[in-house]
């Protein structure tokens, strides 16, 4: 069972580390997304994350793609809530592309996170504690300064409650569940991102299926029709 554990979570943590750049311009020797090289030129770190989220959304980005979002963002000193979570979604994205190879960058990750939510814990909709909860969950505590898989669950299951409507917050509050080798609370939120499917992102669909195939058969009541869901990002 703790292999099994161990395993889930090292898949968790790929799968999360689910998640933007500075101003100014890198010279890159591989070929990088047009988009994303006019958001680096022209915008600041929270802009070059959401043109990297829209490339991985469509499953059009590369390894490139994240690696020069990462060298564009690695010096940018913007002190707002956005711009620090901005940063640790870009760095979020690169450990996930290397794995253990950026396992020194969980950190960083960390430390934007916790800034962007020191600085405004409402920045969309809590997406600075999305991410924190998730990587307190998924990552191992050496990897960590401060976070541990108690205190991301009570992230997440926060969020939960103080945002039901929001999709990721279910999806998220699932993985860790999951990840912890906890299936049994995991199926009501499982339950309602199965319904609402349609509604998620396609990566977030992608993990979705990944959960789904690791819980136990689901018992889901009907949905209900009169539920207003709110999509990722709404």
């Amino acid at each position: 069972m703790a292999s099994s554990v161990r395993s889930i979570r090292s898949g968790a943590l790929g799968a999360l580390l689910l998640i933007a750049a500075g101003s100014g311009c890198v010279h890159w020797p591989s070929p990088v997304n047009p988009a994303l090289e006019a958001a680096a030129r022209r915008d600041g770190p929270i802009a070059v994350s959401d043109a990297l989220e829209a490339l991985i959304e469509a499953g059009q980005d590369a390894p490139a793609d994240r690696e020069f979002a990462y060298e564009t963002v690695k010096g940018n000193r913007e002190d707002s809530a956005a711009a620090a979570f901005g940063r640790a979604a870009i760095t979020g994205r690169l450990v996930q592309h290397q794995a253990l190879r950026g396992a020194h960058l969980v950190r960083e990750v960390e430390r934007n996170a916790l800034r962007s939510r020191e600085l405004d814990p409402t920045f969309r909709d809590g997406a600075a504690t999305r991410l924190l909860g998730t990587l307190y969950v998924a990552a191992p505590a050496t990897f960590l300064a401060e976070g541990d898989s108690e205190r991301g669950l009570a992230l997440l299951e926060g969020l939960v409650t103080k945002n039901p409507a929001r999709l990721d917050n279910h999806l998220r509050l699932a993985e860790a569940y999951l990840a912890l080798g906890d299936p049994a609370p995991a199926e009501p939120s499982l339950c309602r991102c199965r319904d609402s499917r349609g509604a998620l992102r396609r990566d977030e669909r992608l993990l979705l299926d990944r959960l789904l195939s690791q819980a136990a058969p689901l018992r889901c009541p009907a949905p209900a029709s009169d539920v207003d869901v709110a999509a990722p990002g709404e």
